[in-house]
């Protein structure tokens, strides 16, 4: 009878062995195990245990006593909002946005959340917002400065220099120390608005405003229904010649309705009616001493 022959053994790892042997090379791996699940199952069996025997009520009791503890200690308490360097109106817009109701702690007033809300105030360029530990709320903001009005529809609004608004006003009457812009596409347009204006110094009196004229180019508005019409490119060099005209021969103290300036080559001049009915009067009289 031939000896029955034993299979050998294969001496490779099987699959799941392999896959085991090189997860536990892995540092992470080993730190997780030897670290990561003790200190976790610890968590959770203090966690049971708290919560068995109503220790974690307790605790959450004791710190927040510990936590009012803290935040009461008077050196933290805010009794006063500090806004220099502003306008009243806009430093009580300011108050009124920051909406912190004093006394407060300044371990729990959010600054971040403060300064944005001041940020969003129309007159309110830029803000910065300090909690000392000094009892004061320290709020200092740039403020938009309106350089013109403009008239948009039934409002009128504040506009800065970059035509940002900064207020709105129920009557032109509240900014008369400002000039005034309309139409549409105007608030776009205040640099060159601001350039007009300076070049018509001169007649700044009679100025009522400028006005956008089709989103393209400006009139020029004077009192007595006088208009200077101003060309959509080289608005400020055709307003120049118009200011040395004046400088020069009172044009716009004649008895004129329009000057129009959209061609500068051709600059076109209309009449008023008295100066229309003595035009007509002095033709008649020369052709009668012609006939």
């Amino acid at each position: 009878m031939l000896p029955v022959k034993t299979p050998r053994r294969d001496p490779a790892p099987s699959r799941l062995r392999y896959r085991l042997t090189r997860l536990w090379l892995r540092p992470g791996f080993r730190r997780l195990a030897n670290f990561g699940l003790p200190m976790l199952a610890g968590l959770l069996a203090a966690w049971t245990l708290m919560a068995e025997y109503d220790l974690r009520g307790r605790a959450m009791l004791a710190f927040e006593r510990m936590r009012e503890a803290i935040v009461e200690q008077p050196q933290f308490v805010i009794t006063r909002i500090d806004i220099p360097d502003v306008s009243p109106d806009l430093a009580e817009q300011i108050r009124v946005a920051a909406f912190v109701d004093l006394p407060a702690s300044s371990l729990e007033v959010d600054v971040v959340s403060v300064r944005a809300r001041i940020e969003a105030l129309d007159a309110v360029e830029r803000a910065r917002v300090r909690a000392p530990a000094s009892g004061v709320l320290e709020i200092r903001a740039i403020e938009r400065v309106p350089v013109v009005v403009w008239r948009s529809g039934p409002g009128l609004q504040l506009l800065d220099p970059a035509g940002v608004r900064v207020a709105e006003v129920d009557s032109r009457l509240r900014r008369p120390d400002l000039p005034l812009i309309a139409g549409e596409g105007a608030a776009g347009q205040v640099p060159e608005a601001l350039e007009l204006f300076a070049l018509a110094r001169p007649l700044h009196d009679r100025i009522r405003g400028l006005v956008r004229m089709g989103e393209r180019r400006w009139d020029l508005v004077l009192d007595r229904d006088q208009v200077i019409r101003l060309p959509e490119t080289g608005a400020a060099a055709a307003l120049a010649h118009v200011m040395d005209l004046q400088a020069a021969e009172d044009l716009m103290d004649r008895d004129l309705t329009v000057v129009d300036m959209r061609d500068p080559r051709r600059p076109i001049l209309r009449l008023g009616e008295n100066a229309v009915a003595e035009l007509v009067r002095v033709r008649a009289m020369v052709a009668g001493e012609d006939a």
